[in-house]
């Protein structure tokens, strides 16, 4: 079962809260505003690699299920996921010294990069959606499709009616192997399993 989508929440919700304290803080120059700020960009920081980690885990799964297009989508989802990784290490690394040393400016350099980094974060979240939904979502369909190309072009080519059956009960177990694959990536509960509890 893959963690990515369960954690990847984390990881789009918690740099808006570190940036809205953020704010604050440019506003209001409390010193609570600071180590609030700081202490949540610390743990956007941590969700950020723990996100990165679960994807990096999820990729291979998926990867030879998409298209030429998804996988491409995929690798660069995985590369801009750890470039904001990084970044948001380096930027809580700075908060929190700019924090501790009451460096104003340092803090307000920090503050202004995390911003950054949260809209990149949701340009990272829709290419995240874009590769659930526009490649993820089709690729049992996908590979549902060519078992029965297959089998139509290799009933096509036998003359013989047992062969042309044969052909066809390949292509349902191919897509009943598939289904299953998928549902065990995914986590979910095979249709047989759900009756059966029922």
């Amino acid at each position: 079962m893959m963690l990515h989508p369960a954690t990847v929440h984390f990881a789009m919700v918690l740099p808006v809260v570190a940036s809205i304290f953020g704010v604050a803080y440019l506003i209001s120059k409390k010193e609570m505003m600071s180590k609030i700020s700081a202490r949540t960009t610390l743990v956007s920081a941590i969700a950020m690699i723990g996100v990165w980690y679960t994807g990096n885990q999820a990729g291979p799964e998926i990867f030879n299920y998409l298209s030429k297009a998804g996988q491409t989508e995929l690798l660069e989802h995985k590369q801009l996921g750890l470039y904001l990784a990084i970044a948001m290490t380096i930027v809580a690394i700075l908060q929190i010294v700019g924090c501790k040393l009451k460096k104003s400016a340092l803090e307000s350099i920090a503050i202004v990069l995390l911003i950054g980094i949260m809209f990149t974060t949701f340009l990272q979240g829709k290419h995240g959606g874009e590769l659930v939904y526009n490649h993820g979502m089709p690729f049992k369909a996908y590979g549902m499709q060519e078992s029965l190309n297959d089998a139509i072009s290799n009933a096509e080519d036998s003359e013989e009616c047992d062969d042309k059956v044969e052909a066809y009960e390949d292509a349902i177990d191919e897509i009943s192997t598939l289904s299953d694959e998928v549902d065990a990536i995914y986590g979910n509960t095979p249709k047989e399993k759900v009756e059966d509890d029922e």
